[in-house]
């Protein structure tokens, strides 16, 4: 599933409608990632409106176009956004498009488990206000994360930090990369952490996140070779650090991939 940087990253094929009038609107309206769209209000609402801005928080999206409408945008697991030029050819997989003089911009879902959903009104909606501050946002400061700790003290770390509500497009990869950083264990409960723990994962989560915006989110290159990420992928590899054999379990539900030789 894209996460925090890989939501970013499409995000931009969006980018060059901005300004421009949209003179068609096409969708698979049988689809389940249109499901909520009622064809009637897609024409009204945006044929004759341009993209104005766009959004992104973890991994959700929203692009404002005039006319008082938001589109907000889930990739789910297989989905991506793509900008063609014209005459568009559409695939069997594009199951939302709107089209400007420029061109055709796209939401691709093969496996149609991503969402697209229109919302009216004069602000951005109050949904979108209210979600929890992202990890690289200056209110998400350690104080914040304290709390979370405290609440959620007997979560396996992976587990907790796959929790949306509190770090915002942290998915499997990124909660791997920042323990493995931090050399904590993914199955070590958060009410384990000594304080000096705690500060670790914090610096680490930082970190990580930045580091996949810098890479991924700019032209979806690889993070770093010294980072976990090129090593997890496929079963087997060793430990960028130590050379030792990784290890892959499941905890919370998910397939984590660490290093007994690195993480304590």
């Amino acid at each position: 599933m894209p996460e925090l940087a890989e939501v970013a990253f499409h995000s931009k094929a969006w980018l060059p409608a901005i300004g421009d009038v949209i003179e068609e609107v096409l969708f698979n309206a049988d689809k389940r990632c249109c499901k909520s769209l009622v064809a009637e209000r897609i024409q009204s609402d945006l044929v004759g409106e341009s993209l104005e801005e766009l959004h992104t928080h973890g991994k959700r999206m929203l692009f404002k176009f005039s006319g008082q409408c938001c589109l907000s945008v889930h990739l789910g697991m297989t989905g991506s956004l793509h900008c063609s030029s014209l005459p568009l050819s559409r695939s069997k997989f594009d199951h939302f498009t709107f089209c400007t003089k420029e061109g055709g911009f796209i939401f691709r879902d093969p496996r149609q488990f991503g969402k697209v959903e229109l919302f009216v009104g004069e602000e951005i909606p109050e949904w979108w206000r209210l979600l929890p501050p992202e990890v690289l946002d200056l209110m998400f400061n350690f104080e914040l994360f304290e709390s979370y700790c405290e609440r959620r003290k007997r979560r396996p770390l992976k587990a907790f930090l796959l929790l949306q509500e509190c770090f915002p497009g942290v998915g499997n990869w990124m909660a791997d990369e920042i323990l493995w950083q931090s050399r904590l264990k993914p199955n070590r409960l958060v009410s384990a952490l000594s304080s000096e723990e705690r500060l670790q994962l914090f610096n680490s989560l930082k970190a990580v996140c930045r580091g996949a915006m810098d890479t991924v989110g700019v032209d979806y290159s690889d993070p770093p070779e010294s980072w976990l990420f090129r090593h997890r992928w496929k079963p087997g590899g060793n430990c960028p650090q130590t050379g030792d054999p990784l290890a892959r379990e499941t905890i919370g539900g998910r397939t984590t991939c660490w290093s007994p030789s690195w993480q304590a």
